[in-house]
């Protein structure tokens, strides 16, 4: 089957799982399925939250011919209903809204063909702009037991937080998912491992457990049974009720989790004035005749030879000289001559010799989640 394209496929079955929730397993025939994805189907449309396979393992993506489960319907389509991608949630309402409002003119009129007819055309619409694939690529990475072959290249091997989210009702889970989904930095992943209406349970600390994750309730209670489950594995369990409260701890523990990046520091700048040769051993060595014009120069650092705005050379510094006296450090306005651990390297008036050191600074995410 044709696999680029917006997603058509079709409903086999749809069940409500107490754990899962809505789930309806639907047979791509069209097109990749990918997590994020908006599907319509008959009078109900879905964001697609999580797909399984027949084990009822997690899966990235599906292909034609492939049947899989999917997650994040607002009401359950009907088996038999044929599947199609669409590109955002207003036009999933706008589909979902125009059909059901056929449906109830039909009704009314009884009159099938012309409700057929203008829903053809309806469809037909959507599959000129197929072209315009979903852009937004891949959602949250629900975690599996393990990489499976083909998704091998989903695998993130930097740091990951995992939560776990609770909410009162729907529309809050919803919310908050939604907020989580304009995270899309490669620092730090962040993998939603679980989420659902009612109070934090057992279960609930348990996968967090098993992934080092935080929980997070809104608007929820804890029980003293699950509470203390929670202290003795060492699971956060953090009760919110104010989103933006929630998201400045989400991004708090992936500011902790942010590796450290290597920065840069200049610590000073000469100008070379001449080049000199000096002999030693026999040997020619060429040696930089410099003023310090910023900061220090100190022998122990790294320095780096640029001409024209290019850079010649990054390596130490073998010997630095004032006035014929080996010294460690050269302060601004000071002349000098500088030899290089590397002798082939050659001098022209005119180079700048930036003396630098490599210092190891903390991130911090620049997500902005629009609070």
């Amino acid at each position: 089957g044709d696999q680029s394209g917006l997603v058509e496929g079709v409903v086999i079955e749809s069940r409500t799982d107490h754990k899962r929730g809505r789930l309806s397993t639907v047979l791509v025939q069209r097109g990749t399925l990918r997590r994020g994805a908006v599907l319509v189907s008959g009078g109900c449309w879905a964001r697609v939250r999580a797909m399984f396979d027949d084990a009822g393992l997690p899966v990235q993506r599906a292909l034609p011919s492939s049947p899989v489960e999917v997650l994040g319907w607002r009401e359950l389509p009907s088996a038999g209903q044929t599947v199609l991608e669409v590109h955002s949630e207003r036009q999933a309402r706008e589909v979902v809204g125009w059909r059901q409002s056929q449906e109830s003119h039909r009704k009314a009129q009884d009159n099938q063909l012309a409700a057929q007819q203008k829903l053809e055309a309806h469809l037909a619409e959507y599959r000129a702009a197929r072209q315009e694939r979903l852009q937004k690529g891949l959602r949250f990475n629900v975690r599996s037991k393990g990489p499976r072959k083909k998704e091998a290249t989903d695998q993130h091997s930097g740091p990951t937080l995992s939560i776990v989210v609770k909410g009162d009702v729907d529309g809050s889970v919803e919310a908050i998912l939604d907020v989580l989904d304009t995270y899309h930095e490669p620092e730090v992943r962040l993998d939603v491992l679980h989420y659902g209406v009612g109070a934090v349970t057992e279960s609930d600390i348990s996968i967090a457990q098993m992934f080092n994750g935080v929980v997070y309730g809104f608007n929820v209670e804890v029980s003293a049974e699950v509470a203390a489950l929670a202290h003795a594995s060492n699971t956060p369990v953090r009760l919110l009720n104010v989103i933006y409260r929630l998201v400045d701890d989400v991004r708090e523990e992936i500011n902790q989790r942010m590796p450290v990046t290597d920065v840069e520091e200049v610590i000073g700048e000469a100008n070379v004035l001449q080049e000199f040769i000096v002999t030693e051993k026999k040997h020619k060595i060429p040696v930089a005749g410099c003023r310090c014009v910023k900061g220090l120069l100190k022998k122990s650092e790294k320095y780096r030879l640029v001409r024209e705005g290019e850079t010649i050379h990054e390596g130490a510094m073998a010997s630095m000289r004032h006035l014929k006296n080996e010294v460690d450090t050269i302060k601004k306005d000071v002349e000098c001559g500088l030899m290089l651990a590397d002798t082939e390297v050659r001098f022209e008036p005119g180079d700048t010799l930036i003396c630098y050191r490599t210092v190891q600074r903390e991130q911090t995410t620049n997500w902005d989640a629009g609070f």
